[in-house]
């Protein structure tokens, strides 16, 4: 069902703002690889429950070659907490919860569990929307390394 041909689930109101497509750059980076840009789109949309919808991809800036895809759902709670359950291309599975902060639209997840990954043991990630503007930083934590930056990225909504 396209967005919009349905009402909003109140549970969801509060995080309206998200809803749409954005695009932007972002850059990755860890100790164990080189750094790299991407381009990325975000997909944020609602079916009338109380969850949004998640889609992302990413590509190489130069050839626009796809990277890295991953799809999920947002589950907000009416107390300030938030959950997402995301599936990554790579087979990684994540279970985030946190809070969520309407007013200063802003968002912070800590992984509770990852699934199929040989590696990662955590993953944080923290949405912030400034000046129409949504930018994020994903932190990755593995057998090797503690939670430190991997990604951040800003975008704009279409």
């Amino acid at each position: 069902m396209a967005m919009g041909s349905c009402d909003l689930h109140p549970a969801i109101a509060p995080l309206s703002y998200l809803l749409g497509t954005w695009r932007g750059q972002g850059e990755g980076g860890y100790p164990t690889i080189n750094s790299f840009n991407y381009g990325e789109e975000l997909l944020f949309s609602h079916s009338g429950k109380p969850v949004i919808a998640y889609t992302q991809k990413t590509w190489k800036l130069g050839s626009g070659e796809p990277m890295h895809a991953e799809a999920g759902f947002l589950r907000p709670k009416p107390d300030g907490t938030i959950e997402l359950v995301i599936a990554q291309s790579t087979g990684l599975l994540e279970l985030q919860k946190g809070t969520y902060n309407a007013q200063d639209k802003i968002i912070k997840l800590h992984s509770e569990h990852v699934g199929n990954a040989s590696k990662v043991r955590e993953i944080s990630r923290v949405f912030e929307l400034v000046n129409e503007e949504l930018s994020y930083v994903v932190e990755m934590g593995t057998n090797l390394t503690s939670l430190q930056p991997h990604l951040r990225a800003t975008l704009r909504k279409l």
